[in-house]
């Protein structure tokens, strides 16, 4: 089959609305597209410090739940089914749902700044309620609501950086976003040790988050302001798409709604690459999920005469982490003129070599002769290969996927790549608590049956994502290059790939979740 040209590829802004340099009273206006942003440097300074803090302080629930697993499983008398459910598709399924209706109207109304204020404001108030809850049903539903205000907080802030900076400085400035990420685990294992110290419930962290995550959300939208689109790297490289895409008159509100959430769908359909890139990384996130969640209170169990192990944790993944991210940004915005893809091999590469350290970590105890001292002194230094080499990735490999949307739809794309991501990897906590339903969580046989879900889990998803991105290497250069699949989309082809694939994967996310009510009950 014949690879598209950028000729070709015109079909994104035809279906957009009428090919023609013409506007009546009954048009939206043009789409406006800009070639190159040139925002000040202070407001993209601004910007992207507030939207780090955004970022950060709406991932921080989750490392709550992990550090404090023993104190919220007791206080809230939860079994390891319903800690897998709160950790999994409680949030997981909702964040699906909500994060394509949300994205979609940020991109309609060209309102991003707004929309990610209110979502901010929601989930803080959330984070609140979960601090306030008292039973399994409060703090599940208040993890829903939470879900409902995460949804569109990654694709809508990625989506603002795309925009803020030339691409070159994308990588990079989304970097400095996913650096929360690591943040958030080093300002977690602090507080975990200070709360024990004193007594403090593990509840009050959560409150104080939702408290500050209100103010941030204010001053997002006081300071930051909606930028231009620029154009994607697609079209970049074929500037024809470009000048039909700007040239586009769109009719109906009504009619340009479901022109473009059809035409989105089908850009991504005809790319040759989207579809394993999105499987990759959402092995990647499973892997990353179930470390994250449950690696902290498996250390602490291996290691109980180590009372600062939390603390030391928090701090190698913080720096270690937070170094990561920025190096694998800066890397592709130094080498960006020699290379689009170097994302794909630091995600692939550092994977597979992370996954060896992963099982050191994990076995740290048996190779050191089950002497803590020597065995915590084996752990901290694999963990910090483990994070030096895994966590390159995150802003590089978004910025890429930014950068390859549609300008006018890319948050909405953007929030596909999530949705499918947080379906498979949110499955990763689900199977774990189901494998350790049967197991008291203070028993030694927890510990070892942690340990073997674990080291089967982690590597497997960072493997398979490994091969996965080096596979995609060659269809991202076809997608740069505007080559995307020729032909009808029948169902017989591609279309009912992705039918069938979304059925299958419909069908895991019911189950697990079904699975994990039933054992719960």
């Amino acid at each position: 089959m014949e690879g598209r040209t950028g000729k070709d590829i015109q079909l994104f802004a035809h279906d957009n609305g009428h090919h023609t340099s013409q506007t009546s009273e009954n048009t939206n206006e043009h789409v406006s597209l800009i070639s190159r942003p040139h925002v000040p440097i202070w407001r993209i300074s601004l910007s992207l410090a507030l939207l780090f803090l955004n970022y950060f302080l709406a991932q921080y629930d989750k490392f709550i739940l992990s550090y404090f697993q023993d104190d919220v499983i007791s206080s809230l008398h939860l079994s390891s089914t319903s800690y897998g459910l709160l950790s999994g598709y409680a949030t997981g399924i909702v964040y699906a749902l909500l994060a394509l209706p949300t994205a979609f109207v940020a991109d309609y109304t060209s309102a991003r700044v707004w929309v990610l204020t209110v979502a901010a404001i929601w989930w803080s108030l959330c984070a609140i309620f979960q601090g306030l809850s008292h039973n399994f049903w409060q703090i599940l539903l208040a993890r829903i609501g939470m879900g409902v205000g995460q949804a569109p907080v990654e694709a809508l802030s990625v989506s603002l950086i795309s925009d803020l900076m030339g691409k070159e400085y994308v990588f990079f400035g989304a970097s400095i976003l996913y650096v929360g990420v690591y943040i958030g685990e080093a300002v977690s294992g602090q507080i975990a040790v200070a709360f024990a110290r004193t007594g403090t419930p593990w509840n009050t962290a959560l409150i104080a988050i939702g408290i500050v995550g209100v103010v941030v959300a204010l001053l997002v939208r006081v300071f930051v302001r909606e930028p231009k689109r620029q154009i994607s790297l697609v079209m970049a490289n074929n500037l024809n798409l470009h000048a039909a895409a700007a040239s586009v008159a769109l009719p109906s509100r009504l009619v340009t709604a479901r022109k473009d959430i059809l035409s989105t769908f089908r850009y991504l359909a005809r790319m040759r690459s989207f579809w394993l890139l999105v499987l990759s990384a959402a092995f990647r996130q499973l892997g990353g999920n179930v470390f994250g969640y449950y690696m902290p209170s498996y250390l602490s169990n291996l290691y109980p005469s180590e009372p600062s192990l939390l603390s030391r944790y928090g701090i190698i993944v913080g720096v270690v982490g937070s170094v990561a991210v920025l190096a694998g940004g800066l890397l592709t915005s130094l080498f960006w003129n020699r290379t689009k893809v170097l994302p794909l091999y630091l995600t692939a590469i550092g994977g597979m070599i992370s996954s060896i350290f992963v099982l050191l970590m994990l076995f740290s105890r048996n190779v050191s002769d089950d002497n803590e001292g020597r065995g915590v002194k084996v752990l901290y230094g694999t963990m910090s290969m483990a994070y030096l080499t895994a966590e390159l990735w995150l802003g590089a490999i978004n910025s890429l996927i930014a950068l390859l949307l549609p300008p006018r739809t890319k948050t909405f794309g953007l929030a596909v790549w999530s949705l499918v991501q947080v379906l498979i990897y949110s499955s990763g906590p689900e199977i774990v608590g189901l494998a350790l339903r049967t197991t008291e969580p203070t028993s030694s046989a927890y510990v070892e049956k942690t340990r073997i879900a674990l080291a089967v889990m982690i590597p497997i998803g960072y493997w398979v994502a490994g091969v996965g991105f080096l596979l995609a290497v060659p269809l991202v250069k076809l997608d740069l290059a505007g080559r995307f699949v020729d032909g009808r989309l029948g169902w017989s082809g591609r279309k009912g790939f992705f039918l069938a694939g979304g059925c299958v994967l419909g069908a895991l996310v019911v189950s697990l979740f079904t699975m994990s009510i039933y054992y719960k009950a």
